[in-house]
């Protein structure tokens, strides 16, 4: 199972496994029957997950609503961290992730707007760099897992800060690779697909981020909070969910004034 979905996320587009992985993975969960993990999400239970990741991990990927290690923790941090299921909240979800989707979407208090440039998910086809949106449009962002693909991430940034309300805040995770650099690699003139997983970690990513990160979230302009739920966690509770083990939530707000 770690050879075939290594293999499939490395061969097939995006796109179609955003269409259609999650059909396939229906049947093959059950062979995961079990009560050892729970999805916080789907509140499905499992004797594990499914490995997942081009260098495949195990006990990654909920074989039912296909959230990963980071979902589940976004998702606990949602639910104790904010008001976001209850305030009436207008939302940009970039790239939007299929575990959340529907859920969000069914969230009477939310008005939900999904956004990308590539996906065949989203309402909104939009480059990041130049969002359709007038400015303060929106009371919180998603934006997981894109910024190491994006041309400029600090013009993304930019759209971002302009379409938030002042007051309005925004998840913004990305991958890092250990050992995590002192400051973010990058380099437009490296294009190989292979020299650019060699470089940054991926072959479709143009940067590697270090440990800079939140400075460079706050040159932006915006307000950085680095979140560290998930040594605020008991251990069960980690292990049940099978959540990432340092994760760090990257939450950024627009001030007031």
């Amino acid at each position: 199972m770690r050879f075939l979905i290594s293999f499939f996320l490395r061969k097939i587009p995006r796109k179609y496994l955003q269409l259609f992985s999650h059909i396939a993975l229906k049947g093959v969960s059950v062979f995961y029957i079990g009560n050892k993990v729970e999805c916080p999400v789907c509140e499905s239970q499992f004797r594990k997950f499914l490995p997942y990741g081009r260098k495949s991990r195990g006990n990654a990927l909920c074989p039912s609503c296909l959230t990963l290690e980071r979902h589940r923790l976004i998702w606990i941090y949602l639910k104790e961290k904010t008001d976001f299921f209850s305030a009436p909240i207008k939302m940009l979800h970039i790239a939007p992730e299929l575990c959340f989707m529907d859920r969000f979407e069914s969230l009477k208090s939310l008005d939900y707007i999904t956004a990308d440039l590539e996906s065949p998910l989203a309402k909104v086809k939009m480059d990041i760099h130049e969002m359709p949106f007038e400015e303060s449009s929106f009371d919180v962002i998603f934006c997981n897992h894109v910024l190491e693909h994006v041309e400029d991430d600090l013009k993304a940034l930019s759209e971002i800060k302009r379409v938030l309300k002042p007051g309005g805040w925004a998840i913004l995770q990305v991958p890092f690779f250990y050992p995590i650099p002192k400051t973010t690699l990058e380099d437009p003139s490296i294009t190989d697909p292979g020299e650019r997983e060699k470089i940054f970690g991926q072959d479709d990513h143009v940067r590697m981020y270090g440990e800079d990160y939140a400075e460079r979230l706050r040159s932006s302009g915006l307000e950085v909070i680095e979140d560290q739920l998930i040594h605020e966690l008991d251990q069960s509770v980690k292990e049940r969910h099978a959540l990432p083990e340092n994760e760090i939530i990257y939450r950024v707000e627009k001030l007031t004034s």
